[in-house]
C-alpha cells in the first residue's frame, strides 16, 4: 500500500472522523505516519443537559489518545454547529494555512455526497484548499444518500477495536444508535468483506496524486 508521510484529518464535529476513518488513521499512526487532526466544532449547542459545553472538545483529546494521534497535532476551533455555511471564508482560510503549514500528501475530509450541512462546508472548502492534493472522502451510511465507495482500507480487528473504543470516549454521545459497538463492526465487517479482508473502511476518491 501507498503509505503518506503527512496527513490532514479534517472534521466538522469533534466525532466525525473516528466514526467514518479512525481504523485508517489508526493503521497510518502505526506506520509512522505524522497524523494532524483538525476539527471544526465542538458542537455546544448540541450538548446533552448536564454536561459542560466544552465536554466534546476533552472526549475528543480522549478520543484521539485511543486511535494514536498525538494531542499537540490536534487542533479545535469552535465555529457554531449547524451552521457553517455562514463561515465560509475563515473555514477556507484556516485549510489554506494548514496546506501551507503542514504539506500534507493525504486529505481525509467528509465526502462530497454527504448533506449535512457543516459536513459540506467542510468538503467544499477542502477542494479549494487542497486541490492540488490527495484527497479521501469518508462514507457514513446515515449521512451520505449514495454511498460510491471507489477506495476501501483493508483493516485488521486491532485497528477496528481502537476506532469502537475512541468511539466509546464520547460519553455525551452513547444515545445514538449509530454509537453501538457492534453496528460499527458490523459497518466495518461489511466494508472489508467487498476486498476480501476481515474488517475495512470505504472512501470516496476525490483527487488522487501519484
Amino acid at each position: 500500500m501507498w503509505t503518506p508521510q503527512r496527513v490532514l484529518a479534517l472534521s466538522a464535529h469533534t466525532d466525525d472522523m473516528e466514526f467514518s476513518a479512525g481504523g485508517f488513521v489508526s493503521r497510518l499512526i502505526d506506520a509512522q505516519v505524522e497524523v494532524y487532526s483538525v476539527i471544526f466544532s465542538i458542537a455546544r449547542a448540541s450538548v446533552p443537559a448536564g454536561y459542560p459545553e466544552d465536554i466534546m472538545a476533552q472526549e475528543a483529546y480522549a478520543a484521539h489518545q485511543i486511535i494514536g494521534v498525538d494531542a499537540a497535532r490536534l487542533t479545535i476551533h469552535d465555529y457554531p454547529v449547524r451552521y457553517f455555511p455562514e463561515h465560509r471564508q475563515p473555514i477556507l482560510e484556516e485549510m489554506v494555512r494548514l496546506n501551507r503549514e503542514i504539506q500534507p500528501d493525504l486529505v481525509l475530509v467528509h465526502a462530497s455526497t454527504d448533506v449535512h450541512q457543516d459536513h459540506e462546508t467542510v468538503h467544499n472548502e477542502a477542494v479549494r484548499a487542497f486541490k492540488r492534493t490527495t484527497m479521501l472522502g469518508y462514507l457514513v451510511p446515515w449521512n451520505n444518500f449514495r454511498l460510491e465507495p471507489r477506495c476501501t482500507v483493508p483493516l485488521a480487528a486491532h485497528f477496528i477495536q481502537r476506532k469502537i473504543d475512541a468511539v466509546a470516549a464520547y460519553k455525551t454521545q452513547t444515545m445514538r444508535n449509530y454509537s453501538d459497538a457492534e453496528f460499527l463492526r458490523s459497518w466495518a465487517r461489511t466494508c472489508g468483506i467487498t476486498v476480501n479482508a476481515p474488517y475495512g473502511e470505504h472512501f470516496e476518491v476525490i483527487r488522487w496524486v501519484l
